[in-house]
């Protein structure tokens, strides 16, 4: 399996352990297969093993560098009794009239454990594979969860340092306890002045940073990435798709090849885009409904085809979400376009010089076979968390609550009878401040460790180790930067001195 970029035809395509070290093509762009895996399987055996299997057998479709022993033993250590669940991403009996995926069983409580679990095991037989010994020097703007579940995962891992930028005050308390109290000498994370696309626009120009790039070969190292921008990062995340449709089956909710909708909240585009992967390699799915927040960039851009981030920027009680620059759409404007990577690059360079773009009325046509795009307000997220709870005891957090909003009202529309799984992406404890005073009915000002303990004592329920593990530990202080300042602060980590570049 060799990966090319989505914008430039001719660059040097890579395989997989090279694109998983990289994270970001050399010319801004994403990482994708050069021919998209087809692979020949038995659905009903593949939904039907356990999660390790499953994953394994999915890794290796595109993965194909990596032996069988070493994806499985990647997926033993990735998946193992750091989740407090045995089916890792278990699917929630009928819950007033949809099915919920559970993605936050995993140590940070969010679903970005189930590649971030998997991503630095993946670099590190990548850096055995490929022989490259350079220290990796893993760069990542965070909304939130991924900044956390990146330190989790990369915690003390040899021949690694994490760097996090996260918004300042752009993120819930619970997610900032997380990555300030998370432990390891080769982690650090800074709060950027701004907002998510600040550092993230900033992440990416030091990522095509020549010189800095330069500096960094010159002293042993490499940056890659853990956002979802990474291919290592996005194809973990096929799996849970296939095990949800299986656990359908299992149960006799649904008949084998029989289609079903997911609702994917969504903010950078990367989790939706595995749920458009997985239907491309054959598992049944009908529609996937694009859920966003007040920051409703993706449901215009899927309603008109006109991608506008000019637009005011919310913060949100869904804040993972609170994004306007969705990075993974690129991936799929690439499958629109068939793999034009010319179209593609004409976009991103617009969308960077003037803040906006415009597909073609057949690719606009195209999006609407496979997608479904909508949103939810403030007011509408904390009234379906205390809908779904008043109607089937049972706690969703803000985001799945979107995601819920989107489905529900999808279904009243269309009357559209397809079995649906909304993805729950949070355990409701990282975002108690919100979700306790929707299902009580009372206002409170705790925050954080606080609220958890008004929300649990509620609940009247056991704490999982996840949550138990909010109340151990110490904080750093909290580092703080302008945008134009994050470089300087990398160089000073990691001891660059200036080099000058030749030129041709």
């Amino acid at each position: 399996m060799q990966y090319r970029s989505t914008r430039d035809q001719a660059a040097k395509q890579m395989t997989a352990p090279e694109a998983i070290l990289q994270g970001l093509a050399p010319d801004g762009g994403l990482f994708v297969p050069q021919s998209f895996p087809q692979p020949d399987y038995d659905l009903g055996a593949l939904v039907n093993a356990p999660y390790q299997e499953v994953a394994t057998t999915i890794w290796g479709w595109f993965f194909d560098d990596f032996s069988l022993a070493s994806r499985q033993a990647i997926v033993r250590g990735a998946y193992g009794e750091q989740w407090d669940d045995s089916q890792i991403a278990p699917l929630s009996e009928r819950v007033a009239g949809n099915y919920y995926l559970e993605l936050f069983h995993g140590p940070t409580l969010a679903f970005k454990d189930v590649a971030l679990q998997a991503l630095p095991r993946l670099m590190k037989e990548a850096v055995t594979v490929t022989g490259d010994d350079k220290q990796i020097i893993i760069l990542t703007a965070t909304s939130g969860d991924t900044g956390s579940a990146a330190m989790r995962g990369f915690s003390d891992v040899t021949g690694t340092q994490v760097v996090v930028f996260y918004p300042d005050g752009g993120v819930s308390p619970v997610q900032l306890r997380q990555m300030l109290a998370m432990k390891g000498d080769n982690l650090a994370a800074v709060a950027v002045a701004g907002n998510f696309d600040d550092a993230q626009t900033e992440v990416k120009k030091i990522f095509n940073d020549q010189e800095f790039a330069a500096r960094l070969a010159q002293a042993g190292d490499r940056f890659s990435s853990a956002n979802s921008m990474n291919i290592g990062r996005l194809i973990p995340q096929l799996t849970y798709y296939f095990t949800a449709y299986g656990q359908l089956v299992k149960r006799g909710e649904v008949e084998l090849g029989v289609p079903v909708n997911f609702a994917v909240p969504t903010g950078n585009f990367g989790d939706i885009l595995a749920g458009y992967y997985a239907k491309k390699l054959g598992l049944p799915i009908n529609k996937l409904l694009c859920a966003s927040n007040q920051n409703r960039v993706l449901t215009d851009f899927f309603a008109t085809g006109h991608y506008d981030r000019r637009r005011p920027f919310h913060l949100t009680t869904a804040p993972a979400m609170d994004i306007l620059v969705s990075s993974n759409l690129e991936r799929l404007l690439f499958d629109l376009y068939d793999q034009e990577a010319g179209a593609v690059a004409s976009l991103m360079k617009e969308l960077n010089q003037t803040g906006e773009y415009q597909v073609t009325d057949e690719v606009l046509k195209r999006l609407h076979q496979d997608f479904v795009a909508d949103w939810a307000s403030e007011e509408e997220i904390s009234e379906e968390i205390r809908r779904i709870y008043l109607a089937a005891d049972y706690v969703i957090d803000p985001h799945t609550a979107v995601g819920s909003v989107v489905a529900h009202r999808y279904q009243e529309r269309t009357g559209d009878n397809t079995p649906m799984v909304v993805v729950a992406t949070a355990s409701p404890y990282k975002f108690a401040e919100t979700v306790y005073p929707a299902v009580t009915g009372k206002e409170t000002a705790a925050r954080g460790l606080q609220a958890i303990q008004g929300l649990n004592e509620f609940l009247g329920e056991e704490l999982s180790p996840g949550v138990k593990a909010l109340f151990e530990g110490d904080q750093r202080s909290e580092q703080r930067v302008e945008p134009s300042e994050m470089a300087q602060l990398i160089e000073k980590r990691l001891g660059l001195t200036r080099v000058r570049l030749k030129t041709t």
